[in-house]
C-alpha cells in the first residue's frame, strides 16, 4: 500500500512526550480556511490560562501570501476565533480554535463565508432552522490512487461495498472509527457514519445543528479527519468524481427543516420549500461546490444515484432526484427534506446560507 512515510514513525516514542505536563499552559490550534475555499489551515499559539470560551481566545494573524489570500507586500491576515473545541490530538485543557478569515481592512477574506451566512442565520432564527449534512469523502493512498484498490487495475463492481463488512468490501475502518471518537472528544455532532457504495469511499453525518452551528461543526469534523489520516499515511479527498467511470461520486447532501416542517401537518411547509427550490436551481448549483458548478457537472450526471445538473426533481424515496422526501417524512407527514445536490467539497456555510436564503427568507433569482 502506498503510505506517506510519517505514518511509519514510532507513535509510541511520540506518546511518552504527549503525557508529559503542560505546567499551567495550553495550546489552541487555530483553524481556518484557505484561499481555495476546500483546504484547512492550522498553526498553535500557547495561552498561559484554559479559554472558557471563546471570547476568551486572542485574536491572531498568518501569512495570507502563502495560503492564496494575499499579496506579500500585504500579507498578514486576521485570524478570529468563532468556535472552539477540544483537542482530539493534545488531549485538555488543549482547544482546537475555528477561526474566520479576515483582510488587511477587517473585511472577510473571499473564501469566508461564514458572516453572510450568519447574517442569513440571525434573519431566519424564528423558524429554527435545522440541518444535517451527509459527508462523502474517498480514501486515497499517497500516490493518489484509491486505497485497498489493486495496484494496477480495479476491484470488483459495485454492490457489495455499501455499509459492507469484511477485509474484501471495507478499506480504512480504523480511520473511521478512530474519527468517530476524536468527534466525540472535541464535542463535534456527529451522528453516523457508514461505509459507501464505492469501494473506499465512506461518510459521516453531522447534525441536527440550528443555524450557523452546522457550518461550524462540519468544518471541525473535516479537519480532524485530515489529521487522522495523517497519522495512517493516506488522503482522505472530499472530490466529487475521484473516480471517472461506473463509480459513485461523492456528495454532501444536506437535510434542512423548519419548526413547521418538523411539527403534525408539515408536509406541506415541505412542499412549499420544494417549489421554492424548484425556482432557484440553477443559483443553488452555482453555490454547491467552490468552482460555481463545474466540480459538480463531473457527478450530477443522472446515473449513480444522482440527477442531472441541468434539471430540478423531487420525489419520496427518490436517490436519483434533485430533492428527495425520505419515506418516513412521507408517511408522517412531517419531517425534512434533503436536498442531494451539494457536493461533497462544497462550503456547508454556503449550502446552509442557500438553504436559508431561499426556503426561509424567500429570496429568488440566480
Amino acid at each position: 500500500m502506498s503510505v506517506a512515510v510519517s505514518s511509519k514513525l514510532n507513535k509510541a516514542v511520540r506518546e511518552q512526550y504527549l503525557k508529559l505536563p503542560q505546567g499551567g499552559k495550553v495550546q489552541a490550534t487555530y483553524v481556518w480556511i484557505d484561499g481555495t475555499g476546500e483546504c484547512l489551515r492550522s498553526k498553535t499559539k500557547t495561552l498561559d490560562f484554559e479559554p472558557k470560551t471563546v471570547q476568551d481566545i486572542p485574536e491572531w494573524n498568518a501569512d495570507g501570501s502563502s495560503t492564496f489570500q494575499s499579496e506579500g507586500s500585504n500579507s498578514d491576515m486576521y485570524l478570529i476565533p468563532a468556535h472552539m473545541f477540544r483537542d482530539p490530538f493534545t488531549l485538555d485543557p488543549n482547544k482546537l480554535v475555528l477561526c474566520e478569515v479576515l483582510k488587511y481592512n477587517r473585511n472577510p477574506a473571499e473564501t469566508n463565508l461564514r458572516q453572510t451566512c450568519k447574517e442569513a442565520m440571525d434573519k431566519a432564527s424564528s423558524s429554527h432552522p435545522w440541518f444535517g449534512l451527509e459527508q462523502e469523502y474517498t480514501l486515497l493512498g499517497i500516490n493518489g490512487h484509491p486505497y485497498g484498490w489493486p495496484e494496477n487495475g480495479f476491484p470488483g463492481p459495485q454492490g457489495p461495498y455499501y455499509c459492507g463488512v469484511g477485509a474484501d468490501k471495507a478499506f480504512g475502518r480504523d480511520i473511521v472509527e478512530a474519527h468517530y471518537k476524536a468527534c466525540f472528544y472535541a464535542g463535534v455532532t456527529i451522528s453516523g457514519t457508514n461505509a459507501e457504495v464505492m469501494p473506499s469511499q465512506w461518510e459521516f453525518q453531522v447534525g441536527p445543528c440550528e443555524g450557523i452551528e452546522l457550518g461550524d461543526h462540519l468544518w471541525v469534523a473535516r479537519y480532524i479527519l485530515h489529521r487522522i489520516c495523517e497519522d495512517f499515511g493516506v488522503v482522505a479527498t472530499f472530490d466529487p468524481k475521484p473516480i471517472t467511470g461506473h463509480w459513485n461520486g461523492a456528495g454532501c447532501h444536506a437535510n434542512f427543516s423548519t419548526e413547521a416542517m418538523r411539527k403534525e401537518g408539515g408536509i406541506k411547509y415541505i412542499e412549499e420549500a420544494i417549489e421554492k427550490l424548484s425556482k432557484r436551481h440553477q443559483y443553488h448549483i452555482s453555490v454547491y461546490d467552490p468552482k460555481r458548478g463545474q466540480d459538480n457537472s463531473r457527478r450530477l450526471t443522472g446515473l449513480h444515484e444522482t440527477s442531472s445538473i441541468s434539471d430540478f426533481s423531487a420525489g419520496i424515496a427518490n436517490r436519483g432526484a434533485s430533492i428527495r422526501i425520505p419515506r418516513q417524512v412521507g408517511q408522517d407527514g412531517c419531517g425534512y427534506l434533503e436536498d442531494r445536490r451539494p457536493a461533497a467539497n462544497c462550503d456547508p456555510y454556503a449550502v446552509t446560507e442557500a438553504l436559508v436564503r431561499t426556503c426561509i427568507l424567500n429570496e429568488t433569482g440566480n
